[in-house]
């Protein structure tokens, strides 16, 4: 059963009052009216004191500090600055993600598949793929694995145990994951976090460098795994097997036509084929999915341990790693673009060799934007221009959702059936429209309550008690991301 918790209750340390007792009255004048210097008074009775006594009682201790109160990370604890880069991160992740819910799955990975690629829609696509794709996730789930840590060294500094309340989260946002993978939208990464989060907690005490090179192995493992599947492809498989794989990277018209027909159906037209996508993810788990995700996450408990992401390095080492993260990130994936194009677009050199261009790039470019961010983050005059990102990355839980929430009720037949409707263009005008609804709500909502909607309900399951949602009088004061 969950009890309410007071948030104003904090342990109090009771101490006598007066302790010692008051002394003046083993030492009295007698007030006969001409005593003098000349004529000093005896003590009427008592024992004689000597100079040196203060009849005053000794000075009380201080009383020991109370110890916080078990909850969240409050306002004025957190690291404004991953804050900011939060809410950027969740706001980029949608510029991808528009393609999942309103277009055929294959045109995610391969542009050509379906849709227009002329024009704008092509400088849509390319400006996308180039700025976004990877990159956003990739800060998203580095900042992941710095809150593990976060919440873990708070917790221990308070003095009590994090990994009850660690693991707690982590079941919780598997079930959150799941509900929302098979239930609502196939592209869930919550459950992922939540199982890589399980596993590379245990890394706790390693030193920075050590979590970034486990986490560069992991990326790396990643990328050799699927290329090994090329070889097996090549050299293994069935003629059969072969075609089921060149159908995920270009289907035959009549499968864009079926996907078309589930989104734009009832809800319980998706539900027949929704759990056959996720399984088909979760088919990619290992080797694939966790050790991309669980790469990037230890990557960002390292760069967490360095002190990356708060702000506190000299701005010209973040400007120097936004100009060098950036120049070689933009040259692979430009040229992976490059590549593709040279090559039609065709399986396998395209599937295989194609991607591997973003997959490597995508890691310093994503680093380059992180750095760019802390040095927005470290400018004093843009702390008004960076406030309602911060809002927005404090309640990133529930905006990530948010964005399921609208874009399926947009997109999908139980909504307003516009799946595979809008072109590209008009697909990236929703996520402006989307950005600045957050970029206004966000705010607004956190001036009136501690915390998001989906954080609230995470946090109130993790501690096992309800989390005071309303700011009762608070006002949620401006600090500066410097932190």
């Amino acid at each position: 059963m969950l009890e309410p918790l007071d948030p104003n209750e904090t342990p109090t340390t009771d101490g006598p009052e007066n302790a010692g007792g008051d002394l003046s009255d083993l030492v009295l004048p007698v007030d006969d009216g001409y005593s003098s210097e000349a004529n000093p008074v005896e003590p009427v009775f008592g024992p004689q004191l000597p100079e040196s006594y203060s009849a005053l009682p000794p000075p009380l201790p201080d009383p020991p500090a109370p110890l916080p109160t078990p909850g969240p990370v409050l306002g004025t604890e957190r690291i404004d600055s991953m804050d900011v880069l939060r809410g950027v991160a969740v706001m980029g992740i949608l510029v991808m993600n528009i393609q999942s819910f309103s277009m055929p799955d294959p045109a995610y990975n391969n542009p050509t598949t379906y849709g227009d690629l002329s024009g704008a829609n092509y400088s849509v696509w390319y400006w996308s793929h180039v700025l976004a794709e990877f990159k956003f996730i990739t800060i998203f789930s580095m900042l992941f694995g710095a809150g593990v840590l976060v919440m873990r060294d708070r917790r221990i500094a308070s003095g009590r145990r994090a990994a009850g309340l660690h693991y707690r989260r982590m079941i919780f946002l598997l079930l959150f994951g799941l509900a929302h993978g098979y239930l609502v939208w196939f592209g869930d990464i919550l459950y992922a976090y939540a199982i890589c989060g399980m596993v590379l907690y245990l890394f706790f005490w390693a030193p920075a460098w050590l979590l970034i090179v486990l986490g560069l192995i992991g990326v790396a493992s990643a990328r050799v795994m699927t290329d090994l599947v090329g070889v097996f492809e090549a050299t293994v498989l069935t003629e059969e097997m072969r075609y089921t794989l060149l159908e995920q990277w270009n289907p035959e018209p009549m499968r864009i036509s079926d996907e078309i027909a589930i989104y734009q159906g009832t809800y319980w037209d998706q539900m027949d084929h929704r759990p056959f996508e996720m399984l088909r993810i979760h088919r990619g788990f290992f080797p694939y999915i966790a050790f991309r995700v669980g790469g990037t996450i230890m990557m960002g408990m390292g760069l967490y341990r360095m002190q990356f992401f708060s702000a506190k390095l000299p701005t010209w080492v973040y400007v120097s790693i936004t100009l060098l993260g950036g120049s070689v990130g933009l040259y692979a994936v430009t040229a992976g673009v490059e590549f593709n194009e040279a090559h039609h677009w065709a399986y396998p050199d395209a599937y295989f060799r194609g991607r591997l261009y973003n997959y490597w790039g995508s890691v310093p470019a994503a680093i380059a934007w992180i750095a760019l961010i802390m040095v927005i983050c470290k400018a004093s005059f843009l702390h008004l221009f960076t406030r309602p990102f911060a809002a927005v990355g404090r309640m990133a839980f529930t905006n990530y959702l948010m964005h399921t929430a609208i874009c399926t009720t947009l997109f999908y037949g139980h909504g307003f059936g516009l799946f595979s409707e809008l072109e590209r263009v008009q697909q990236f005008e929703v996520v402006v429209a989307i950005w600045v609804f957050q970029l206004i709500a966000s705010p607004i909502w956190l001036s009136m309550c501690r915390f998001g909607p989906a954080e609230w309900l995470w946090r109130s399951l993790s501690y096992m008690k309800w989390q005071p949602m309303v700011r009762s009088g608070e006002v949620m004061e401006p600090r500066s991301t410097n932190v």
